[in-house]
């Protein structure tokens, strides 16, 4: 079955860029580096976090969904805003879960998400190489575990992260180019 692509709310006019995965991903060099090249506001995720569940983290103990959820209401609310001073942005945000997706959706804001995925081994490996994250590394395989599969949520494009990072920066760039901002010379390529 092929994936047929589009964007959420394709009439809105502030753009939402979400580079998604699970932790150890490569999500917020990503998000910046998209930010920097669109001139967009950053955003990362866990900046919204409460101090309550970094602590949580931290430990080394997994969030619950009802821990989760004013987390990402106070995303969307943020973006909502937003989206009234045409602020275009770039977020890292986990995006586990389809109902927190779905929930920034509601936003309003023309919205993509990147989603960088790739084996268990290998991000295991980069987040154990992290250095001064509040996330335990032993917290990988309840990420894995958490991991709703976006694959039939058309706003959802994949990147496999095992390439460089200019690489996964480069494919993130022309989906974006080709999808949100529509420019003719992605669309012909």
């Amino acid at each position: 079955m092929q994936h047929s692509f589009a964007i959420t709310n394709p009439d809105a006019e502030t753009n939402l860029i979400i580079v998604m995965g699970v932790s150890g991903s490569g999500k917020t060099s990503v998000a910046q580096a998209l930010a920097n090249h669109y001139g967009y506001e950053f955003l990362d995720g866990d900046d919204f976090h409460s101090q309550e569940s970094r602590d949580l983290m931290a430990k080394g103990i997994p969030l619950t969904d009802a821990m989760r959820l004013p987390w990402v209401i106070r995303m969307r609310d943020y973006f909502r805003d937003a989206g009234t001073k045409n602020q275009h942005s770039t977020l890292a945000f986990s995006g586990l879960k389809r109902a927190h997706r779905d929930e920034l959706r509601k936003a309003g804001l023309k919205t993509i998400f990147i989603f960088l995925q790739s084996d268990k081994d290998t991000i295991q490996t980069r987040v154990n190489k992290r250095a001064g994250h509040f996330m335990a590394p032993s917290l990988v395989d309840s990420q894995f575990d958490s991991l709703e599969d976006p694959n039939h949520e058309a706003d959802v494009y994949r990147i496999d992260v095992r390439g460089s990072l200019d690489q996964v920066i480069a494919q993130a760039i022309g989906i974006i180019d080709r999808e949100v901002h529509q420019q003719p010379d992605a669309m012909l390529a």
